[in-house]
């Protein structure tokens, strides 16, 4: 189902500023050798702290609560949906919010906007499963995804993933393994376990019905010994 375009989004786009880093527009239309946007992070944040990258972020909650209290990161929230995007856009200009920033684009043309190695951790929250076979290359564990993500990572780096359906949880850590990741973490009932947790608001959701939270933490470089 097609989201309503909100009213004046365009203005409330532009209103955001600095705050969206960068938007999709007219992307496809451009041949592929003019696709190149890409972003000079340190010049984005003012700083060269450590980017922390969140691919669909919807509203942002998650993004804006980890830069609040992570304040030595950086954290660029993604999203496609130019609908969604804006309200997280409009919330951390509203309050100012120095190391958050927004990317409105797919994710698969993240190349295009940034450079290789440039982001320390990679946040998958709730992502779309979509269950049907024929959809599993959307899905952002999907192997086509996680080379992506191996170029984007740093040395280190780590993609953390929570998610309240079982099966996507279950066909994500096959990808990553057979992909070469190392999974270093991994649960069946997140909020069981005596760890940090910042929740989203669709986690504080599920966890009301009495839902598990399924969440892992993968790695594309060999852990250590």
């Amino acid at each position: 189902m097609r989201l309503r375009r909100k009213k004046q989004l365009d203005q409330r786009l532009d209103a955001c500023g600095k705050y969206i880093a960068a938007r999709e527009e007219n992307f496809y239309d451009l041949p592929a050798e003019q696709r190149n946007f890409a972003l000079d992070l340190r010049q984005l944040f003012g700083n060269d702290n450590p980017v922390v990258l969140e691919i669909g972020c919807g509203k942002g909650g998650f993004a804006i609560k980890c830069a609040a209290q992570f304040e030595k990161y950086n954290f660029l929230a993604v999203e496609k949906l130019s609908n969604v995007i804006v309200a997280g856009a409009e919330q951390a200009v509203a309050k100012r919010i120095p190391n958050l920033r927004f990317l409105n684009c797919s994710a698969e043309n993240l190349r295009c906007y940034l450079a290789e190695h440039s982001v320390c951790a990679i946040a998958l929250n709730f992502s779309c499963p979509f269950p049907k076979k024929t959809y599993a290359n959307r899905r952002l564990t999907n192997a086509k995804f996680l080379k992506l993500y191996a170029e984007l990572l740093t040395e280190g780096g780590k993609v953390w993933q929570k998610t309240d359906d079982r099966d996507f949880f279950l066909y994500s850590l096959e990808q990553y393994r057979s992909c070469g990741y190392t999974v270093e973490m991994q649960t069946e009932d997140l909020h069981s376990l005596d760890r940090p947790n910042v929740t989203t608001e669709y986690e504080e959701k599920f966890s009301a019905l009495g839902k598990k939270i399924f969440a892992c933490v993968a790695s594309p470089f060999k852990a250590e010994k």
